[in-house]
């Protein structure tokens, strides 16, 4: 990847269409991504609400646009959509109206602060907190049709291990779990990480700790989280595996961060020299460096 490509822009309106495959072949969009034919797709999970999952998503998307990627963010909470919010955004069209043919995909895709893309969904839509087969095709037709179009497609999915949350991770070749200090925190991604092993197979599952108090928290909390799930995941995985967790960073925490998060903006944007803000361009550096 280089740094030396032109800004993103945001994709150009296409014709009537469903995100179907048809659809999918029909799109215009800036082309194949630099490097090879499909963006690498990367679910940012949590196994708790509160600990920051969406903040990362948006952020590390920054993060990653400052280095020349082209990124899009796609919001996978299809029930519990926050990303708008998190990013000042109103959106006329949403992931909802693409698999519903009141928009097409062009026209749903916005611009975001960062210099990153973003496919937004609803709120409070019960039909979506259910994955029925009509969700699950048009979920995986979308991701189908935007992967060759970026760099890197973020799928900000929801917190816990609902079939919808499960689903969206499928559909990811990585995975970056996401959990903080708190104990409650900590239980859930166990709890989601030995999902993710025994019922996909992951044998690799990237770890950010948020909010972390002290310099070292981070890699003793994977350390902790390794050791547990030696004794208790590996040995049950059939085939025979191993389930490595990789700590890719940890954020600290920052007044920035809340005082960003109150006015609805980026830290990577408002407060670019923050704690914060740099662990995250580190995060965005490793991630970048270490191959799928």
């Amino acid at each position: 990847m280089t740094a030396d490509r032109p800004p993103q822009d945001p994709p150009a309106s296409a014709g009537a269409g469903s995100p179907g495959p048809a659809a999918a072949a029909a799109l215009s969009g800036p082309g194949p991504a630099k490097g090879g034919p499909r963006a690498r797709v990367l679910a940012i999970t949590s196994g708790k609400g509160g600990v920051g999952k969406t903040f990362i998503s948006a952020n590390l998307a920054a993060a990653l646009a400052r280095r020349g990627d082209r990124v899009l963010v796609l919001d996978a909470d299809l029930g519990l959509a926050n990303l708008d919010v998190a990013l000042n955004l109103a959106p006329t069209a949403t992931l909802h109206d693409v698999f519903n043919d009141r928009f097409t995909l062009d026209e749903a895709i916005l611009p975001a602060p960062g210099g990153f893309s973003v496919l937004l969904a609803g709120s409070g839509l019960v039909e979506y907190s259910r994955l029925t087969a009509d969700v699950r095709d048009k979920l995986t037709a979308v991701i189908d049709a935007v992967a060759p179009r970026y760099d890197w497609v973020l799928l900000d999915t929801g917190a816990g291990i609902s079939d919808v949350v499960l689903y969206a991770v499928s559909l990811a070749t990585e995975v970056l779990l996401v959990t903080s200090p708190e104990p409650t925190a900590l239980t859930d991604a166990y709890a989601t990480l030995k999902v993710l092993a025994t019922q996909q197979q992951r044998r690799r599952i990237r770890m950010v700790i948020n909010q972390v108090l002290r310099s070292g928290e981070g890699r003793a909390i994977c350390a902790q989280l390794q050791l547990v799930a030696d004794r208790y995941v590996s040995p049950t995985l059939q085939p025979s595996g191993h389930l490595s967790l990789q700590l890719l960073g940890d954020i600290p925490t920052d007044a920035s961060v809340r005082e960003a998060v109150k006015r609805r903006a980026l830290v990577m944007e408002m407060l670019p020299g923050c704690d914060a803000a740099r662990a995250l361009v580190t995060l965005a550096s490793r991630l970048a460096d270490d191959p799928a």
